[in-house]
């Protein structure tokens, strides 16, 4: 009888925690383009979160935990009176800015929400910089804030490149975790030891699971669940900051790592992956890659991989709205991606429901000629069954062209394509969107979009003058990196 013993020399920290600590300490933000499409980025995540406010079932999370609580030097959540300890702060940010689907997204094998980590970041730099203010020391300046967007949006994008999380089962948020331990601990003052160990415990935590995203479990956990994940990430880096040891072979530690346990296997039948599949890989050296290339949400609520649809449906809104009964088969022509996430049939059971069904965001504009985030509520949805109607005579069919330029490195596309058939044998042209409004490609067309969107979200929280100061403030690149963190949150406090 033979047995095994376990080596018991503690490893060297995984190469995987090591390269993202490093480029979070090491790497210096330079690029002009990089830190002007942060500021869009921001005002764009800010105002999705104002506008989440008008949402009871999203503003039923916020607040102090423990009613009454007062926090020194709290964190203050934009739109709201609430000042709450960091952890919580984060979750309430993550939680609004994400409610509705309306922020940033990175398409890859992975896909995901960047800006969902502005609630780590901007708790923590308001906490801190009203602490350091307290204390007679220089405040951090919004421009700390655009940095550590950048970097945050690169983690977590470059980790989403050729890494599908979603391939395993697992939720794409585990990635703003990752990226949100790692930029709070920075923030907060970690040094590369604190930061590793931060890090490590990120991946070390279990993971969400996919399925409230799909159906027929999709519901309202989806819309808070990243805020969840930052929260969490702050309170690692508090963790760590405190000197906790690390979990150095997290990653790659035989039978009990995360490459063995969670990143083996294939969600869909349980086979085991190559083995040189069960490794991150990166296909790009970290940088400003990611930010640079965001995809804004600028026209639709939406799901990302249905607003080429939705704009192809709005299109096409002229040539049915007088003929919708007359409709006999529309035909979706999508990629591989949108098939697999949001394409659904059946009874939709709520909003978090509708606003992940691309059956269901093509037939709100082609009825109505455009789509908002009221357009996924109950008492919407039941006083019009011409939209259920419609997703029953809805076919999906994949371009193989489509899925391959959606992963092409130099193209990132997102298309969909429309047709339209009625009864007595005729059709609508086929509407082909490849690129969002909100594409890298489109950025001159869509910027001005974005910032009248902004306008428009603080004007549903703020009175006209307010409104008018923060807007000419974001619109000043110089001015807003060199203001405080706490100053310019003060301008969303209700």
């Amino acid at each position: 009888m033979s047995t095994t013993v376990e080596s018991n020399v503690r490893p060297d920290y995984d190469h995987e925690l090591q390269k993202i600590a490093d480029y979070v300490l090491d790497y210096r933000i330079e690029g002009d383009e990089a830190l002007d499409t942060a500021r869009n980025c921001l005002i764009d995540t800010l105002g999705c979160g104002l506008l989440a406010l008008r949402f009871p079932e999203c503003t039923k999370h916020l607040g102090p935990l423990v009613e009454g609580t007062v926090v020194p030097h709290g964190a203050r959540v934009p739109g709201t009176s609430f000042r709450l300890d960091p952890v919580k702060a984060a979750w309430d940010i993550g939680c609004t800015i994400r409610w509705l689907d309306y922020n940033d997204t990175w398409l890859a094998a992975e896909w995901g929400h960047p800006s969902d980590n502005l609630g780590a970041i901007l708790a923590v730099a308001d906490h801190l910089s009203q602490q350091r203010i307290a204390r007679g020391e220089a405040p951090l300046t919004m421009r700390d804030v655009l940095e550590a967007m950048i970097k945050a949006h690169e983690i977590q994008g470059v980790l989403a490149l050729e890494n599908a999380f979603n391939r395993v089962g697992l939720d794409h948020v585990v990635l703003v975790k990752v990226a949100s331990t790692a930029i709070a601990a920075h923030l907060m003052g970690a040094n590369r030891e604190q930061l590793l160990s931060a890090l490590s415990h990120a991946w070390a935590d279990g993971q969400s699971l996919r399925t409230y995203r799909h159906a027929p479990n999709a519901g309202s956990r989806k819309s808070w669940a990243a805020g969840d994940a930052t929260s969490r990430g702050v309170r690692l880096a508090d963790i760590a900051l405190r000197d906790e040891m690390g979990v150095p072979g997290v990653l790659s530690a035989p039978q009990w790592g995360f490459y063995d346990v969670l990143f083996s296997k294939t969600s869909k039948d349980q086979q085991l992956k190559p083995e040189g599949e069960r490794k991150f890989r990166f296909p790009r050296e970290f940088g400003t890659y990611v930010m640079e290339n965001i995809l804004f949400k600028i026209a639709f609520p939406a799901e990302f991989h249905a607003q080429t649809a939705c704009e192809a449906a709005v299109r096409l809104h002229p040539q049915v709205k007088d003929r919708l009964k007359e409709i006999e088969r529309i035909v979706i022509t999508t990629h591989e991606s949108a098939i697999r996430i949001i394409s659904k049939q059946g009874k939709l059971a709520n909003p978090a429901d509708r606003d992940h069904c691309l059956q269901y965001m093509v037939a709100v504009p082609l009825i109505f000629g455009d789509l908002v985030a009221e357009h996924y509520e109950d008492d919407f949805h039941d006083q019009h069954p011409l939209i259920d109607q419609l997703r029953a005579r809805m076919e999906v069919v994949e371009e193989p062209r489509y899925t391959q330029d959606y992963l092409a490195a130099d193209k990132r596309s997102i298309a969909n394509a429309i047709q339209v058939f009625f009864s007595d044998g005729s059709a609508t042209e086929c509407i082909e969107v490849e690129y969002p409004i909100g594409h890298r490609r489109r950025r001159d067309e869509g910027i001005p979009i974005l910032e009248e969107k902004f306008r428009r979200n603080l004007a549903t929280r703020f009175p006209a003058g307010r409104c008018e100061r923060i807007h000419a403030l974001c619109k000043d690149q110089a001015q807003l990196e060199a203001m405080p963190v706490h100053r310019f949150v003060d301008l969303f406090v209700i």
